[in-house]
């Protein structure tokens, strides 16, 4: 059953829209996700056969991929922030969680790479929770 979700990157310029299906949730702890979100992990959506358009910024948007690997991150090159990836070659749309401004009905399905979290990435169900800056 397809699906229709929105999103966007963090200041508004890269909008789009995703026609398809989440069917995989995945938390990825590699090196290379920390690295490029500043975080303990990715969390990333996959979306086979799933049709992605973007309704604006295009023009804006950079690519990187790191060279005899699979890993790629589509960015605004204005803000920075990771937005969607179409993998043509592999048929799946491989979708930020954080940047969708709909909700997503998949719960992430696991963790991947954990072998090479960072060694300060345990605990955080201990860690105090607060609902905004604490003062």
């Amino acid at each position: 059953m397809s699906q229709l979700h929105t999103g966007s990157c963090l200041c508004g310029t890269a909008k789009f829209e995703l026609k398809g299906e989440f069917k995989k949730f995945f938390l990825c702890h590699c090196s290379r996700c920390r690295k490029s979100s500043g975080t303990a992990h990715c969390s990333n959506l996959f979306a086979p056969g799933a049709e992605l358009t973007w309704l604006s910024g295009e023009d804006k948007l950079s690519f990187y991929k790191l060279e005899d690997t699979n890993f790629a991150r589509t960015f605004c090159s204005v803000c920075g922030s990771n937005v969607p990836t179409d993998a043509k070659a592999r048929g799946i749309v491989i979708v930020p969680a954080g940047c969708l401004d709909t909700d997503v009905d998949l719960s992430p399905q696991a963790h991947l790479f954990t072998g090479s979290k960072g060694n300060w990435d345990e605990g955080f169900e201990n860690v105090p929770a607060f609902e905004g800056m604490p003062s």
